[in-house]
C-alpha cells in the first residue's frame, strides 16, 4: 500500500514505507485460536445441557468481545501504523480513531542508531533511535529490517548534506 501522495511536499519521495514488523500479529494470533477452540469445545460440552441457547449466546457475547479487543484492535493498529522515510523527511504516523504523528525533517537528524536483540536478530526487526537537533531521541520499535533503514536514513542524509537527492 504506497503512502498517499497528498501529505507529501512539492518533489518529494516515498524512498521506505512500513508498517511495524509482523511479530506484533503473533499474540492477535494465538488469541484467535484460543478464543475459537476454547470456544467450540465449550460450545459443545453446552450442548447437552438444558440451557444451551443461553450458554451458547453467553460464549457468542464473550467470544465476540475477546476478539473485537485482543484480536482485531491490535490488528487495526498495525494496519494503520505507518514508518515513512521520504526524500525530505522521516514519517511515523499511527491511530485507529485519533491519528497521531511524529515528522522529522531530515536536514534536523543528527543521528541513527538501531539496537536488536536476539530475537530481533533472528525475526529481522528492531529498534531505530534517531536523535534530530533538538529533541530528545526517539525510539521506534518493531522496525522491520531496521539495519536497511538505517543505512537508507544515512544514505537520505549523506545525499542531503551533499545538496542533493538521494535516487530512489
Amino acid at each position: 500500500m504506497a503512502y498517499p501522495d497528498d501529505l507529501l511536499g512539492e518533489g518529494e519521495h516515498v524512498l521506505l514505507h512500513r508498517h511495524p514488523h509482523w511479530r506484533m500479529l503473533v499474540r492477535p494470533f494465538v488469541v484467535l485460536l484460543v478464543v475459537g477452540v476454547g470456544g467450540g469445545y465449550l460450545a459443545v460440552l453446552a450442548a447437552s445441557g438444558p440451557w444451551r441457547t443461553t450458554l451458547w449466546g453467553a460464549l457468542g457475547v464473550i467470544g465476540g468481545v475477546l476478539l473485537i479487543w485482543l484480536v482485531l484492535t491490535p490488528l487495526l493498529r498495525w494496519w494503520t501504523t505507518h514508518f515513512v522515510v521520504t526524500t525530505q523527511r522521516l514519517m511515523v504516523r499511527e491511530g485507529v480513531i485519533t491519528r497521531s504523528g511524529v515528522h522529522i525533517p531530515v536536514d534536523r537528524i543528527n543521528s541513527v542508531r538501531s539496537r536488536r536483540g536476539l530475537l530481533d536478530r533472528l525475526l529481522g526487526s528492531g529498534t531505530l533511535i534517531v536523535e534530530s537537533a533538538s529533541d530528545e531521541p526517539l525510539e521506534f520499535d518493531d522496525i522491520s529490517d531496521v539495519d536497511r533503514v538505517q543505512s537508507l536514513l544515512y544514505g537520505t542524509l549523506d545525499e542531503d548534506s551533499e545538496g542533493g537527492h538521494p535516487a530512489g
